[in-house]
């Protein structure tokens, strides 16, 4: 195929597919792709090799977008309303559903005032959609409540960045991993959550193994199993780390005086506080070696070039600011900031979280930069948006906004793109939030998210493929967004709702419609960029034509500029009111949550390789649960021993909020007195919801970031002696969504996808119910006639059902003891194969046993190229190294996301393997 360049948006391949150039809708990468359509399905996607983020390169999730998009099945494809609270959504027209809106919150405003509504928007929506959304709630409404998912993501880096160096925005550039000889990751486990970035790390390190790479986390990720040093610090000691590690600078002479008292504030205050912070008692605080953090340290203030990547294990804190700026002090203090290879990098977690900020989507600030309490900046706005009377009242951020909602001061509630019931710290105070509201909109493209049966009215949007506008990266990277195909059914793009529900409001708030309403994205963004004209992001000189002729842009773009600038504050100059920047004087401060004899462990939650947020996109693909199908809970094995527990036990994790069960996985990955669980099994894959039943709200004072990373827990075996188990053939999405409501009635139940056309059912329960199996049955669309196959065991309690299409097995339903699942897995493994059965149908019932115990779950470790682990354990037990491995199984070779797992097999093969380490507990990586 003939790739494309970036002056021609679109061609036409041969065999009539159409190819546009977009942009991937997952993290803050940025990545160019080339999207391959047949008029009406998204039939196929690679890398775009001119897009300078990505240069062709895409991660495992987004070389899968086209299998997200291809299935209409659980799209919101029309509106929905309630005609009351008790009722059932019903369909209605897209004028009935916007009135209807407009409506409610006109008699709320003017019942309650302007600050009794509120708006909770996503890093996920373009930049012309935050952008509507921003001057509908500040301009039209007069309230500052509009918040988004992005103050669960960026905002300690933002408030960070602000207080250090006067302004929002990374100083550094993409170019910049390539050019550091000392990396430093703080909090991020970047193999998974950012790889396309990684894997230029890793060929900068491959081309000059005099790189080194230092990495600060509590967990040995794939990413610190690939540093030269690891540093494995206690939960929440990272501002202790940093000032241990500027003292010790100070102390060895390696800070850049000359550079601090030419361009910074403040140094002579925080030197003070740093006395208190020897490195011997600093690693004590951590739990590391002394050696450790002086080697760390000297590292960092002795190489030329030092870039600290940093994401949310610092940002998602109740001190997440002071965290960062810890950080930054580092930086600052040794020179290592404005030149090539060097600098503060705070990766972004989501697609266009940086857009929404540019246009002021937050509670707590005004479009292009502008502070809500500066007047000035208010008349600003007011004179471009035509409009008069601004609030100078910050609006309730995420954690607030939804406690306000709870109480009763805000009445009304506008969720778009956004998941908060699953994503929200103490998740139950959500809920119970959007039970109490008056009325709540929900504007979604998909249907199965945990919030949206709490919508009042539901709004269809149109996804990732069928959206135009722009997108920003990690790296203030411009990039525009583009149809491929159009929306389905009555879907719409999410700037034309909020503008069109606009075009209603206006007139019942006697104020003019004209200001509020657009008729395309370009008129969009051409009123964004004149709001940023002389700030410090200005972007006067972008248009859509300079980005279809040269690609995407970073900013600043002032007019008259011939490029972006790359690399911000390398003259010295900050953006601050006297262009220095500024140190900070703090203390550590431990984590809001303490553990204690109740709760003696601490909780950590982070990011699966291939999975995504709460998974409403990714859980549409059944290959991207082949490297962790379960969700489980990993324990350091001397704390699993203590407590009598193994690998795949039940165990039920409680705080003072709430509880979750899981599965038990059992790795040295974490420290004793850790647990890590992943953040995205939802409640559409697992019954009751995820893991943030059990977090805290507390939040950082400067961000209002909750610690969504810590909470003090315990962890206690369970024992559920009944056991249900069930795979079954047919079109996945529609079995997902018809067993998806049954998950919650057991104390244990999950459903996840295998490949598109077979589902996977597992639950587990104090006793047994008949009554919900028969619905199980109901919900897998099982026969109830000849073509079923039944044996039951009333006495056990033990029912075996096979379900027949011809001599084809298409389902099966196990229910009993963990004795009779564990003997009917070659049973259930036939559903998968597919292939005839010849024997007597009745001889199905007969267990196998050598199937049996050979049936251990095989790991898909590289997705791309569909290699099991047990094909990668062979060739190494065979002397393979990862260049053997990837010449001969393909492994590594196209997205290479498996690469760091690949290399952690390989060592892993030099020693001998531990008594309690089992094949299945990798997977909770």
């Amino acid at each position: 195929m003939n790739l494309l360049t970036p002056a021609s948006p679109s061609i036409t391949a041969p065999a009539a597919t159409t190819v546009t150039k977009t942009t991937c809708c997952y993290c803050g990468v940025g990545c160019g792709v080339l999207v391959e359509s047949d008029g009406e399905r998204i039939v196929g996607v690679q890398g775009d090799p001119a897009h300078p983020a990505n240069y062709g390169r895409l991660c495992s999730k987004g070389m899968t977008l086209p299998l997200t998009a291809q299935s209409l099945a659980g799209r919101v494809l029309m509106p929905e309303m309630r005609t009351s609270r008790e009722a059932d959504r019903i369909p209605a027209t897209w004028d009935d559903a916007l009135t209807t809106v407009a409506t409610r919150f006109a008699d709320i405003i003017r019942q309650h005032g302007p600050d009794a509504v509120a708006f909770y928007v996503s890093g996920q929506l373009l930049t012309e959609d935050y952008y509507v959304f921003n001057k509908l709630a500040k301009g039209l409404v007069r309230t500052n409540n509009i918040d988004t998912n992005s103050r669960l993501c960026m905002s300690s880096a933002v408030s960070a960045y602000k207080m250090a160096l006067g302004a929002d925005g990374p100083p550094t550039c993409y170019d910049d991993l390539e050019a550091a000889k000392t990396v430093i990751f703080a909090g991020s486990n970047m193999a998974y959550a950012h790889p396309v970035l990684f894997r230029r790390l890793e060929a900068a390190r491959a081309a000059d193994p005099s790189i080194r790479w230092i990495v600060v986390d509590p967990r040995r990720t794939d990413t610190a199993a690939m540093a030269d040093l690891h540093l494995p610090i206690v939960p929440g000691t990272d501002v202790a780390l940093f000032h241990g590690m500027l003292h010790h600078l100070i102390w060895e002479g390696r800070i850049d005086r000359r550079y601090i008292d030419a361009h910074t504030e403040g140094f002579d205050a925080l030197k003070q506080v740093l006395r208190a912070y020897p490195p011997q008692l600093v690693a004590d605080v951590c739990g590391i070696e002394e050696s450790a953090l002086r080697q760390a340290a000297d590292w960092f203030g002795e190489s030329p070039a030092a870039l600290s990547l940093y994401c949310m294990g610092l940002n998602q804190s109740s001190h997440g600011t002071e965290k960062n700026l810890a950080l930054i002090h580092l930086h600052l203090a040794t020179g290592q900031i404005g030149r090539a290879g060097a600098g503060p990098f705070s990766l972004t977690g989501q697609p266009n979280a940086m857009g929404g900020r540019e246009v002021g989507g937050l509670a707590t600030m005004l479009a292009a930069h502008r502070e809500i309490g500066n007047a000035a900046h208010r008349a600003e706005v007011e004179q471009l948006w035509g409009v008069a009377g601004l609030s100078d009242r910050p609006g309730l951020p995420a954690v607030e906004m939804f406690d306000a909602v709870r109480d009763g001061r805000i009445k009304a509630i506008w969720i778009a793109c956004t998941n908060p019931v699953h994503s929200m710290p103490d998740s139950a105070r959500v809920r119970e939030a959007l039970n109490a509201a008056e009325f709540v909109v929900v504007q979604e493209a998909f249907r199965q998210t945990d919030t949206v049966p709490y919508a009042d009215v539901l709004l269809p949007a149109s996804s990732w493929g069928e959206k135009d506008g722009t997108v920003t990266n990690s790296e203030r990277r411009i990039s525009r967004v583009r149809a491929a195909v159009n929306a389905p059914g009555a879907a719409r793009a999410d700037w034309w709702i909020a503008s069109e529900v606009a075009r209603r409001l206006a007139p019942q708030l006697d104020a003019p419609v004209e200001p509020f309403v657009f008729d395309s994205t370009q008129a969009i963004f051409n009123e964004h960029r004149q709001l940023t004209l002389g700030r410090d992001l200005d972007i006067g000189g972008l248009d859509y034509a300079l980005l279809e002729r040269r690609g995407p842009q970073q900013w600043p773009y002032p007019v008259g500029a011939s490029n972006g600038l790359a690399r911000r504050y390398e003259d010295g100059v900050f953006a601050t009111g006297d262009g220095r920047a500024r140190f900070h004087a703090f203390e550590y401060q431990p984590v809001a949550e303490p553990i204690n004899a109740r709760h003696p462990f601490r909780l950590i939650t982070g990011r699966l390789r291939d999975q995504w947020h709460g998974m409403s996109r990714t859980g549409r693909v059944g290959q991207l649960f082949e490297h962790a199908p379960e969700p489980t809970l990993t324990m350091h094995p001397t704390d699993a021993t203590r407590r009598s527990l193994r690998a795949g036990d039940f165990v039920r994790l409680s705080s003072r909020r709430g509880e979750r069960v899981l599965l038990l996985a059992v790795s040295d990955d974490v420290a004793s007195g850790t647990v890590f669980v992943p953040m995205h099994w939802s409640g559409q894959f697992l019954g009751g919801g995820g893991v943030n039943d059990t977090t805290t709200g507390a939040v950082d004072k400067y961000s209002k970031q909750p610690e969504l990373k810590h909470a003090a827990v315990r962890v206690d075996p369970l024992t559920l002696p009944w056991r249900v188990s069930a795979v079954c053939r047919g079109d996945a999405l529609q079995l997902h969504a018809a067993v998806q409501p049954l998950l919650a009635e057991r104390r244990f139940a999950t459903v996840r996808l295998e490949g598109d056309d077979r589902v996977v059912v597992s639950a587990a329960d104090d006793q047994a119910d008949a009554d919900w199996l028969e619905r199980l049955h109901t919900a897998l669309a099982l026969p109830r006639d000849e073509a079923l196959l039944e044996y039951r065991d009333a006495r056990r309690a033990m029912t075996k059902r096979v379900a027949w299409q011809g001599a084809v097995i298409e389902g099966v339903l196990v229910a009993g003891s963990e004795a009779d699942i564990a003997g009917s897995t070659s049973l259930l493994a036939r559903v998968r194969e597919g292939t005839p059965w010849t024997r007597a149908r009745h001889a199905v019932f007969v267990a196998d046993s050598a199937a049996t115990l050979s049936a251990t779950r095989d790991r898909t470790v590289c997705q791309c190229k569909q290699i099991k682990a047990s094909s990668i354990t062979a060739a190494i037990a065979a002397g393979a190294d990862v260049t053997q491995l990837k010449t001969t199984l393909g492994c590594g070779t196209v997205c290479g996301s498996c690469v760091p797992e690949l290399q952690r097999m390989c060592v892993s093969a030099k020693t001998l393997p531990l008594a309690h380490e089992q094949p299945a507990s990798a997977g909770a990586m």
